[in-house]
């Protein structure tokens, strides 16, 4: 009961789109690779003060995906 709540709750508050819920949560699921993809890359590049490009990067990519991406970008 407390699961179906939230869901609830949340495709309220986070405003899902049309295409339903599910799409939402794999939105969310490939916002969170592309961020840790981008966090991957910096500790590869291994550049000074190359961090801020590679979290904007990851940030832009992840909220490209849609709502559960721009979700995922403001969590993580």
């Amino acid at each position: 009961m407390r699961f179906v709540t939230v869901i609830i709750l949340c495709s309220l508050f986070l405003g899902v789109s049309g295409d339903g819920l599910f799409s939402f949560f794999k939105e969310a699921i490939q916002g969170t690779w592309d961020l840790c993809r981008a966090y991957r890359d910096n500790l590869r590049a291994n550049h000074q003060n190359s961090d801020q490009y590679f979290y904007a990067r990851g940030n832009f990519e992840a909220q490209q995906r849609g709502s559960g991406g721009v979700w995922a970008a403001k969590i993580i």
